[in-house]
């Protein structure tokens, strides 16, 4: 384990190198920060924290840089993150309150998290494994064909046109509408078909057919596996960044194409609570290991619903993203929850 002096010393080192984007030197340490040791201790310092792999030298006579072990053991020893400013959290709010569904609440909160840390936003959708119903409807289209919509908790939407062979009369539609509801309403998708059985059956013969038809369609809508959902924006911040990647952006910017990579880059967090920071060669893919990811589950005190987070290369403003991407996660977590 380092020392206290030889942490001060890389800590002064990344921080420098973040708001310059240059190699940083004994000199330049000594007079940017108040490290109260000798210049030539500082220099006995950088050559310790070089043999151990915390930072490098990228070219002869540069100064040095971090290393991925080096941002690791900065990020690791951070005693905080950067509170947001009352301006910024009330702006967050703000913005945020102003959404009038759950695809509002995603854009905006892409949107938001772009802007804040200047870096790649990613937002993943409440998970429909983690969701209850929060209302079944039918609307008939025409006498024997019906469309089913399933509201959940978290503001998800599923919606599907059932052919119900017979026709159903109003009074029986109604019916069903309640009987669905009083059944669902209120338990989580993976339990929800449990509470169905033996609804067939209170309905006249005639009407039970029809009646099976919706029970069918619903059942789908309830078990069936359904594509995770993320949202991906801000990618045209990697272009103040094509200095930090030796060789093109592109290998960066395929990846993020993928809706597995991205959903993979979020991690596998079960916690809201509990923020996640992967830098470089952590990442599990080849083209972004010149790259770091700050993520965080959101949600309830207790349950979380999903994921969001933030991709920029290894340069990053650890302590300022790390505060930003915690505040977006409470606000979204405390409006989805809410909605």
């Amino acid at each position: 384990m380092l020392e206290d002096r030889k942490l001060d010393v890389l800590r002064a080192i990344v921080e420098d190198y973040v708001s310059t984007h240059e190699p940083v030197g004994s000199k330049a340490l000594v007079e940017r920060h108040n490290l109260g040791v000798s210049p030539a201790t500082i220099r006995n310092d950088m050559a310790a924290l070089e043999d151990e792999g915390y930072i490098a030298q990228p070219h002869t006579s540069a100064g040095r840089i971090p290393t991925d072990k080096g941002y690791r053991l900065f990020v690791d020893k951070l005693s905080s993150v950067k509170p947001l400013t009352g301006a910024e959290r009330r702006a967050i709010q703000s913005f945020l309150d102003g959404a009038v569904d759950l695809d509002d609440i995603v854009g905006r909160t892409v949107r938001l998290l772009a802007q804040l840390t200047r870096q790649v936003a990613v937002v993943q959708y409440p998970s429909l494994t983690r969701s209850s119903v929060r209302h079944v409807e039918l609307v008939a289209l025409t006498p024997s064909r019906v469309l089913l919509i399933v509201i959940t908790n978290t503001g998800r939407v599923e919606q599907r046109t059932i052919e119900l062979g017979d026709e159903l009369a109003e009074t029986d539609l109604g019916e069903l509408r309640a009987q669905l509801n009083s059944a669902v309403a209120g338990v989580r998708m993976a339990d929800a078909p449990d509470r169905l059985v033996g609804l067939v059956e209170r309905f006249t013969a005639e009407a039970r057919p029809a009646v099976a038809a919706v029970l069918s369609g619903l059942l789908e809508s309830l078990v069936e596996e359904h594509e995770e959902r993320v949202v991906m924006g801000g990618a045209a911040n990697l272009v103040r960044f094509n200095p930090d990647f030796p060789l093109t952006i592109q290998p960066v910017l395929e990846a993020l194409e993928e809706q597995v990579v991205l959903l993979r880059l979020l991690g596998e967090a079960t916690d809201p609570s509990v923020l996640t920071v992967r830098i470089g060669h952590e990442n599990p893919f080849q083209g972004l290991t010149g790259t770091s990811v700050v993520s965080v589950g959101y949600g309830t005190e207790s349950e979380m619903l999903a994921k969001l987070g933030v991709l920029g290369p290894t340069r990053m403003d650890y302590p300022g993203t790390m505060g930003a991407v915690r505040a977006v996660a409470r606000y979204v977590g405390k409006i989805v929850a809410e909605s």
